[in-house]
């Protein structure tokens, strides 16, 4: 039998088609492909897991041995990301049944309660302010009116940097990043590329899009909806704690934004220190002016009323998130339902508005649909709900009591420096690995030590969970860095430059909060 197929043709010479048969692939290619970095990663979980379970002995505590061996399996493939983050946060409805740690009913519940509820309402709200480009033209309003007349440098890092960190505030870091990068690299695109761009220009380029990364992780910082950490750190706190006073919105907003504030502007100063000269505003004012920000906005035309209506919703719902629950002599509106509202439930209310209320664009169209809702980052939900069944898996299992055993150095540690050491840990940790991943794993260690330190726990949960949010040395510790280092303009020289000193400055403004600000709003002058 012929090995290929002929066709021919009057016309045209005869033309080989494919064969019918492939080559044999060789051993060796096959033993190569399954020798693949992918694979290695895949194996490298189950592997790791079977090899605790069999020879790992924790004094006999088996519940202890079977959460440690699930813990390296999950742990391993989120920092190797062997399979998708999504995916492998699903991995404990499967693991703690099978290792008898939790029934399937008891780890699915860690996957929706009001935090989940609030992140989802956020986050439809979210992709409302992105699909009605609320967001770029907030931007262009602010950042002109930062830009100054002469053009001042400094005063307009100062506007991009403060617009991204607002935007933080109400939305995840990631996708404050993701829509704000947009904006700062047109304003970079306006100025000259390449070898024959002034040096001026050049750094002013890097100080924009370092602002934006960090800008973006700092805002976060200031509110529960901002970044996943914090919001990990308040269903640790009401797992571990149900019987002691939950963290609000509200509560949490009186601490963190102080604290973000302070680190916000150090990072201004570094930035302006290192990037912005004297001569800088010559350099850049035959490029850049207050005239092209202005143009850009008139391009955006008069805000619609879908837009209207979708900052309305928006600032609603910051209101009801701020007045839930005030004071003990005031208790806000939260009181009128018994405490059985949560800011899940406003959230989820909120976004329901979305799809009630018309855009008054085309007939019988709503501001949002649900096809505008695909975006919605499962992966962030799945992995919160992962943490929240690691940590009930954590507690019940023994396994924090184990390993804090082995923490007795930390135990020795004076009142002050309690919290820079736990905020040291983890900004450690979190360079290396994603800041969820290091709240997961830090935060119950943390709370074991808590009692026989006879401190709050809260005044080592806290550092530890804003520790995790220092990732500013390295493209890889963050997805927001890793969309500033795609643009191009900046380099990992850059990041540590500017990075280590703003983490110092953010440990040593936390050290300075944390009992005395901290104190007050926690209430950690107690012990829980």
């Amino acid at each position: 039998m012929a090995d290929h197929i002929l066709i021919s043709s009057s016309d045209e010479r005869k033309t080989p088609l494919l064969p019918l048969h492939q080559p044999p692939r060789s051993l060796v290619h096959h033993f190569r492909s399954l020798l693949a970095l992918k694979n290695l990663f895949i194996v490298s979980g189950p592997l790791s897991c079977m090899v605790i379970f069999f020879f790992v002995d924790l004094g006999g505590r088996t519940s202890s041995r079977n959460m440690l061996a699930v813990l390296s399996w999950v742990f391993l493939w989120w920092i190797t990301e062997a399979v998708p983050m999504a995916v492998t946060s699903m991995s404990p409805l499967f693991l703690f049944p099978l290792f008898g740690l939790a029934s399937s009913d008891d780890v699915a519940k860690s996957y929706m309660d009001d935090i989940i509820a609030l992140v989802l309402g956020s986050f439809m709200l979210a992709l409302a302010v992105e699909h009605y480009n609320i967001h770029r033209r907030l931007a262009l309003n602010i950042t002109s009116l930062f830009c100054g007349d002469p053009l001042n440098p400094p005063l307009l890092l100062l506007g991009i940097c403060g617009t991204t960190a607002f935007v933080s505030m109400w939305m995840h870091n990631t996708a404050a990043a993701v829509m704000m990068m947009p904006v700062a690299t047109g304003i970079v695109q306006r100025l000259p590329d390449g070898d024959s761009a002034h040096p001026d220009v050049k750094r002013f380029c890097k100080a924009v899009v370092l602002g934006v990364i960090y800008s973006a992780t700092i805002g976060g910082m200031s509110t529960l909806t901002g970044t996943g950490v914090n919001l990990i750190l308040v269903g640790m706190w009401e797992r571990y704690f149900p019987q002691e006073e939950q963290i609000s919105f509200s509560s949490w907003f009186f601490f963190g934004f102080p604290l973000a504030l302070l680190v916000f502007f150090t990072l201004w100063g570094i930035l302006c220190l290192l990037y912005c000269s004297k001569n800088s505003g010559k350099a850049l004012s035959a490029y850049l002016d207050r005239n092209h920000l202005r143009r850009e906005l008139e391009l955006l035309g008069p805000m619609a009323f879908a837009e209207k209506m979708v900052l309305i919703i928006f600032s609603l719902l910051v209101a009801l998130w701020m007045t839930r629950r005030l004071t003990n002599d005031v208790p806000g509106w939260g009181a009128l339902f018994h405490g059985r509202a949560g800011d899940g439930t406003v959230s989820v209310l909120m976004a329901t508005l979305l799809f009630i209320i018309p855009n008054k664009k085309n007939q019988g169209e709503m501001l949002m649909d649900w096809n505008k809702c695909k975006k919605l980052p499962w992966n962030i939900i799945l992995l919160l709900g992962a943490g929240f069944a690691i940590a009930d898996g954590v507690r019940t299992s023994g396994l924090t009591e184990v390993i804090s055993s082995n923490l007795d150095f930390l135990r020795a540690a004076p009142y002050l420096a309690i919290a820079p050491l736990a905020c040291v840990i983890s900004a450690t940790i979190t360079e290396f690995t994603s800041n969820n991943a290091t709240t997961t794993l830090v935060l119950p260690l943390l709370i074991e030590l808590a009692e026989p330190m006879k401190v709050h726990p809260l005044l080592l949960m806290v550092p530890g969970a804003i520790g995790a949010q220092f990732a500013f040395l390295l493209p890889t510790s963050t997805p927001s860095n890793v969309v500033g280092f795609t643009t191009g303009h900046i380099r990992i020289g850059d990041m540590i430059s500017a990075g280590a000193p703003l983490k110092v400055a953010g440990i040593a403004a936390l050290s300075l909060l944390m009992p005395t600000l901290g104190s007050f709003v926690f209430k950690t002058n107690k012990q829980a």
